[in-house]
């Protein structure tokens, strides 16, 4: 992966926009001490460069009826790549992840009710090459990775990879 240099602009521009990209360039330009223009032509560019890759809304699941949340460690025999793509399609996932450790790859799952929990864990099942998995239920979610802000501004390093 190349590396992407990042002045201190950057990062204060990454900052801002993880907390908020909500609102206006003129608005965000304004809290960074920069001119609109500055902003949008930084912003453009960190889009270019892959370092932006979108904006979404923080949204909280349970409020939109997701009552069955899970962290399922998923074990693999065969073509691991292949496994995960058919994972990441299946309805009421919300990512997968590529790991190290005991199992092959980890997928968050969120299910408005039992009977799709249980259909989502069934389907992973039946994809050619899942050995078997191993479901933790989410309980509570304290922090997720959307709530996540990077400390850009506070890095020795001049680089992110």
């Amino acid at each position: 992966m190349s590396r992407i240099l990042l002045d201190e602009l950057d990062k204060k521009i990454i900052e801002e926009m993880c907390i908020s990209s909500q609102g206006s360039y003129r608005q965000i330009a304004k809290r960074l001490g920069v001119h609109p223009t500055t902003l949008i032509q930084r912003v453009k560019n960190l889009e270019e460069q892959g370092v932006i890759k979108g904006y979404r809304a923080n949204v909280d699941y349970l409020k939109l009826g997701y009552e069955f949340m899970a962290i399922v460690h998923i074990y693999v025999e065969g073509d691991l790549l292949d496994v995960q793509n058919r994972i990441k399609e299946i309805d009421d996932v919300v990512a997968v992840f590529d790991v190290t450790g005991e199992c092959d790859s980890i997928a968050w799952v969120a299910c408005r009710n039992r009977d799709e929990f249980s259909g989502v864990i069934k389907s992973m099942l039946t994809i050619p090459g899942v050995k078997k998995t191993n479901t933790h239920v989410v309980l509570n979610v304290i922090k997720d990775p959307y709530n996540f802000t990077p400390e850009l501004t506070k890095q020795d390093s001049e680089s992110i990879h």
